[in-house]
């Protein structure tokens, strides 16, 4: 009787222990998409993509633009960098791709 007894203990802790694993992975935790990573997840609201001292190029992840700084002409890398000019990425794919002018020198 004592062995009937024990097989039953150790089918309910084994069963106890599926059931705890299932419930664990299980958890209600939903996939992230990738604009909810960005918000929710804590992504980086800018990414720099290029910068050599006189020069700066960033993407603002946020809104989907460009921005280009770079310094005035005949001033040394390290000066203020300045806003020159921003792209929509919302067009890319577009035969043609316009630039919004803000400060271009000439």
């Amino acid at each position: 009787m004592t062995r009937t007894w024990m097989r039953y203990v150790a089918l309910a802790l084994a069963f106890a222990l599926v059931v705890g694993a299932v419930v664990f992975m299980n958890r209600n935790q939903p996939a992230l998409g990738a604009e909810q990573a960005d918000k929710g997840a804590g992504g980086a609201h800018y990414t720099v993509l290029e910068t050599e001292g006189h020069n700066l190029v960033v993407t603002d992840n946020a809104t989907n633009t460009l921005y280009f700084y770079t310094v005035d002409k005949g001033q040394p890398p390290g000066s203020d960098l300045k806003l020159r000019a921003s792209v929509d990425l919302n067009e890319v794919g577009k035969p043609v791709i316009k630039p919004k002018d803000i400060n271009i020198q000439k």
